[in-house]
């Protein structure tokens, strides 16, 4: 406690004692089933209660029909959503922690697709991610919408809610009346700071009445749009100051972004500094007495109290964090901040499942957003498990056994574990990555597993060990493309940051994967001076970036460091230079035209093949024989620690 001076202190909001600073904040589950709350989201919510945070605030429930930008929003208009809310507090209060719900209209953020009904917003100004025209809405429908706001606050009551929180801020019909890009009305909600605080202002009034005074109300506010001619920092603490001046809320909650043209910067990538947006929240404790809670990738109980300390904020939205481990809050309050897993703000499975319109989930807590899901028991307790391979699969798999009761031992032919995470992790924009990698080898110290590091096996040696399981994470090697021949200056990513080989000169970087491999290896060679080329038989250079939103940064760097980019092309053939350089044929899907280029060096970021002899070698093993991660088939890292968790889980 003496290190957390003032992140374990108690504060109150309104009505209600908020036992600690530790905000688990909204963010968007995808877990309603048919517009309606579902048991996912009580053992998700449950979960960050038992794990000590200070005070939930669920995602947003939608106020009215027309509001309906995605398949799994929860329609609070709809009085069927009680029971699911009343199921929801029950679960979190059992464990002594005030929840709120966050009420939303997205307005002209949204698309028609799954209402059928037009998109409402202040002014006919099509959003640039869902590109529809919305209609302007009229003097009765913003009343309209403004006697939803009341109608949900009251579902919420019903519900055993302590509080409602106004998303106002990064995806809001509300945000669409105070910025000045989307409102270009010139009636009474439009022209003046004030004209176009008036939608707030109304439902500010109509939600403290639909929720008495016995509950807190928030409303949190977007402190910079980072949109040309869009709201800023100035306009924000005025309409803070607006805000307070009601007298019926009783804390401001801040973000940063748009969640469409700038929503790299809501959820930003580990290329943000931690703290990154809590100048947001600074600028507008300055300016009003009401409580504020900051956020902007808080990954550490440290920071959190930093900022706490430094007077930047009142209370710290820790999101991912929190996804990452439950147990973030208690952990810190028991002395044991070095036990928090830590988030890698890889936005892979949080960010970008959702995106894709599946649960949430979490490539560092496999258990995120299914935490309902009950694991099996073990089919016997006391197993000798033999784990052949350390990276992030075969780590969960030894962890998960040895936590469900079995011996276990891992066994790694390299030096150090952490295999292909650990090498990413060596890219200097990538270095976090390398958290999930010492969070995985602590778990394993934590349950008792057996690591031997620099022990190469084969199937000989397994069998004479007698085990009872044999788990194989042995991972891929490098495949050679067809066309590479047997070029030397034709390398392999892994090549280049393992430092068997160092391009030099004009190199072409073949990106077929997508992903971080190719323009992490780009930016490393651009900075030792090389002149990249990146070529994608895809329409976009590391396509899957935009999914962790750190297409938007890379690009931005990329630029500045000279990167060349091609798309929609395919490698054909490769010859040695005269002048010991490499010839590249490079067709181009959308001519048809062929041309041949040459390069000093050419790396490759292409499909591995999976390192499975020792499964081969094993099929007729006397004991069981499981594969995982790479070995099985090479992926990513979430889907290598999930199947390393699944697999253990059921043995």
């Amino acid at each position: 406690m003496s290190r957390y001076r003032y992140l374990f202190s108690p504060v109150r909001l309104g009505p209600v004692v908020v036992p600690n600073r530790i905000v688990f904040a909204a963010h968007l589950t995808n877990q309603a089933r048919h517009g309606l709350p579902s048991e996912a989201h009580a053992e998700y919510y449950a979960a960050r209660a038992a794990g000590g945070a200070g005070l939930i605030i669920t995602e947003e429930h939608s106020t009215h029909v027309t509001d309906w930008p995605y398949e799994k929003l929860v329609h609070g208009f709809r009085r069927e959503a009680i029971a699911g809310y009343r199921r929801i507090t029950d679960a979190v209060h059992a464990h002594g922690v005030p929840i709120f719900a966050q009420l939303n209209h997205n307005g002209g953020q949204a698309s028609s697709m799954y209402s059928r009904l037009p998109v409402w917003a202040p002014s006919a100004v099509p959003d640039p991610l869902f590109r529809e025209v919305p209609k302007a809405m009229d003097h009765g429908e913003i009343a309209e919408v403004v006697a939803g706001y009341r109608t949900v606050a009251a579902h919420c009551v019903e519900g055993g809610f302590d509080g409602v929180e106004l998303q106002c801020s990064h995806s809001s019909i509300v945000r669409g009346f105070l910025s000045p890009v989307t409102n270009l009305r010139t009636d009474r909600y439009g022209g003046s700071p004030r004209n176009r605080a008036r939608i707030l202002l109304e439902i500010i009034e109509a939600v403290r009445e639909a929720i008495g005074p016995d509950r807190a109300l928030g409303v949190r506010l977007c402190g910079d749009e980072l949109i040309e001619n869009g709201t800023r920092i100035e306009d924000a603490v005025e309409v803070a100051r607006m805000v307070e001046a009601t007298g019926a809320v009783d804390y401001l909650n801040t973000s940063i972004g748009v969640a469409t043209s700038t929503l790299f910067m809501i959820e930003a990538s580990m290329a943000f500094p931690p703290g990154y947006a809590l100048h947001i929240a600074s600028a507008i404790r300055e300016a009003v007495r009401l409580p504020v809670v900051g956020s902007g990738r808080i990954k550490d109980p440290a920071q959190a109290e930093r900022a706490l300390a430094e007077g930047q904020c009142d209370l710290v939205g820790v999101v991912r964090g929190q996804i990452a481990d439950p147990e973030f809050a208690a952990k810190a309050r028991a002395g044991r901040a070095g036990d928090v897993n830590a988030c890698l703000s890889c936005n892979q499975e949080c960010v970008g499942r959702v995106g894709l319109g599946r649960w949430l989930g979490c490539v560092v807590n496999p258990r995120a957003g299914r935490e309902a899901v009950v694991l099996p028991t073990p089919r016997r307790r006391g197993r000798r498990v033999l784990v052949v391979g350390g990276g992030p699969a075969g780590l969960k798999a030894a962890a998960t056994a040895a936590q469900r009761g079995h011996d276990v031992t891992l066994l790694e032919r390299a030096a150090q574990v952490g295999g292909q995470v650990a090498l990413a992790a060596t890219v200097p924009s990538r270095v976090e990555l390398g958290e999930l990698v010492r969070g995985l080898l602590a778990e394993c110290g934590r349950s008792g597993v057996e690591l031997r590091t620099g022990v190469s096996v084969d199937a000989g040696w397994l069998r004479a060990q007698a085990p009872d399981v044999v788990v194989l994470a042995t991972g891929a090697r490098p495949k050679r493309p067809w066309w590479a021949g047997e070029l030397e200056r034709v390398v392999d990513v892994r090549d280049v940051l393992e430092g068997r080989a160092a391009p030099f000169g004009d190199v072409l970087v073949v990106d077929e994967l997508g992903f971080h491999q190719a323009t992490s290896v780009a930016e490393l060679l651009a900075d030792r001076r090389a002149a990249v080329r990146i070529s994608t038989p895809g329409m976009v250079v590391g396509q899957d970036l935009g999914l962790t939103l750190d297409l938007e940064m890379f690009t931005i760097r990329a630029h500045a460091k000279g990167i060349a980019q091609s798309t929609d092309e395919v490698v054909t053939g490769a010859w040695q230079a005269e002048d010991g350089g490499v010839l590249v044929d490079v067709h181009t899907h959308t001519t048809g035209v062929t041309v041949q280029q040459r390069y000093d060096w050419v790396v490759c970021a292409v499909h591995q093949d999976p390192e499975d002899g020792l499964w081969h070698d094993l099929r007729d093993a006397p004991f069981e024989v499981h594969r995982v991660g790479d070995c099985l088939t090479p992926r990513r890292a979430d889907s290598a620690v999930a199947e390393g968790h699944r697999t253990a889980a059921a043995l």
